[in-house]
């Protein structure tokens, strides 16, 4: 199966992109299933029910989410209405699930999406519920296994790549909107310590630049506010799975000034 994964959609430049990229880059590379992440797509803060069926529409097949997931009240019932996760690690008495399987191209997917520690909101040990989470999809028989790891420290990143390769099919990471450049397939298991964003490229992390360098300036906070014009970009990792294992896996970075830029993963030996 060849699934593909989008992070952070960040308010309407990220949306606009999508609209103008995804469904062309859906047909032209054959994709089966699409997963990205909402938390920051209405407006930088949370997703509503509007916007969720935006990109849906668009050829999304599922969303994960973040520590923006509650920012927005219409969520607790796009929990039962759209294929939306929020964070698993989330104690049980929380709404939502962070973990559903699919029927992919003949074969079983799991997205499974979990939400680090390090300057984040409260929740349970995002180590213990990924293993223990590994293991009962195992034991149900699902071999693919696809995470959306959440989290601000990239050293939490890569220890859960320590902690699960060769055991599921991907681990890309979300949250800091910034890409990095270490996309690799080792043990087949595919990893990524950031998407990157998809949204404004040209400002802090996709928001208007005068909040935050008043904030870094000053020390006063203030509401960040997606800009009403910006340059664009589009990211996107494209993964073949084949029996839990990930055989090949690439990224594109697609500008709105029509330049498209395509990265390999490297296979460890």
């Amino acid at each position: 199966m060849r699934v593909a994964f989008i992070g952070d959609i960040v308010g309407s430049p990220g949306r606009e992109m999508l609209k103008s990229h995804l469904p062309n880059i859906r047909a032209e590379y054959g994709i089966d299933f699409v997963i990205a992440n909402y938390e920051n797509a209405s407006h930088g803060f949370g997703l509503t029910l509007k916007n969720a069926n935006e990109l849906f529409g668009y050829g999304i097949d599922c969303m994960s989410g973040g520590n923006h997931t509650w920012d927005k009240k219409e969520v607790e019932a796009l929990f039962k209405s759209h294929e939306i996760l929020r964070p698993h690690n989330y104690p049980d008495e929380v709404n939502g699930t962070g973990c559903k399987i699919y029927d992919v191209a003949g074969e079983k997917l799991a997205v499974l999406n979990l939400m680090g520690h390090y300057a984040m909101p409260y929740t349970d040990n995002a180590f213990r519920c990924a293993k223990e989470s590994v293991e009962s999809l195992h034991v149900e028989g699902v071999k693919n296994i696809f995470i959306d790891f959440h989290a601000e420290a990239t050293s939490e990143k890569r220890a859960m790549m320590m902690l699960l390769q060769g055991r599921v099919s991907a681990i890309i990471g979300t949250h800091t909107h910034v890409g990095t450049d270490d996309f690799q397939i080792a043990n087949a298991t595919a990893y990524l310590t950031d998407m990157g964003l998809t949204g404004c490229r040209d400002n802090v992390i996709g928001m208007d630049e005068k909040v935050p360098l008043k904030q870094f300036l000053t020390g006063l906070r203030g509401h960040f506010d997606i800009p009403k014009k910006c340059k664009k970009i589009m990211q996107i990792a494209i993964m073949d799975f084949n029996d839990g294992r990930c055989e090949s896996a690439f990224k594109l970075k697609i500008f709105d000034d029509g330049i498209v830029l395509k990265t390999d993963a490297w296979i460890e030996s």
